[in-house]
């Protein structure tokens, strides 16, 4: 762990990962004229869906289409958390409308939110207390397969063996 806290490495697919250039990754949203900026070129159509968002290890919000791949936005490296993320305008200001930890190339633990709180406390912006929707990853001690865990029920979905009830997706964590 971080002196911040977990740190998560990419566990998706290798070539998502290899797809990966220098200098890419999200846009860096490190305080709220950073957001302001970003969030005024983005289109109606953009605004309607979900962007994907990473906590890089430096604490930082990343931003990007929701389209893109948590690894990419993370330009390969490292996260605190990573998830979806929707903004909706009120009373003259931006707020967090939705937030999760959805990435199944990173799949951090629901415990990442306070590195989330931590990045978007420090752009100002208006958040909820927690993920919206949390979502339960774990890795199948038996086959290895990285699960989502629906209604408490911790079995792999791919072997029927149990799931652990911590997190322990990467094994090198």
């Amino acid at each position: 762990m971080s002196a911040r806290g977990r740190s998560y490495r990419y566990v998706g697919p290798v070539e998502l990962k290899t797809a990966v250039r220098p200098g890419g990754g999200g846009c860096r949203i490190s305080s709220a004229a950073d957001f302001d900026s970003w969030i005024a070129e983005r289109s109606a159509a953009e605004l309607a869906e979900p962007f994907t968002f990473v906590v890089g290890m430096d604490g930082v919000l990343r931003l990007a289409p929701r389209q893109s791949e948590h690894v990419a936005c993370a330009g390969g490296d490292m996260v605190l958390s990573a998830g979806e993320i929707s903004f909706t305008r009120e009373a003259d200001q931006w707020v967090v409308s939705e937030v999760t930890n959805q990435s199944t190339g990173y799949c951090p633990d629901i415990a990442s939110w306070s590195e989330v709180a931590r990045a978007l406390d420090d752009v100002e912006l208006v958040r909820p207390s927690g993920f919206t929707h949390e979502v339960v990853f774990r890795r199948c001690p038996d086959c290895q397969e990285h699960n989502i865990v629906r209604e408490d029920d911790f079995v792999c979905v791919f072997c029927g063996s149990d799931l652990p009830t911590a997190w322990n997706v990467d094994p090198t964590a």
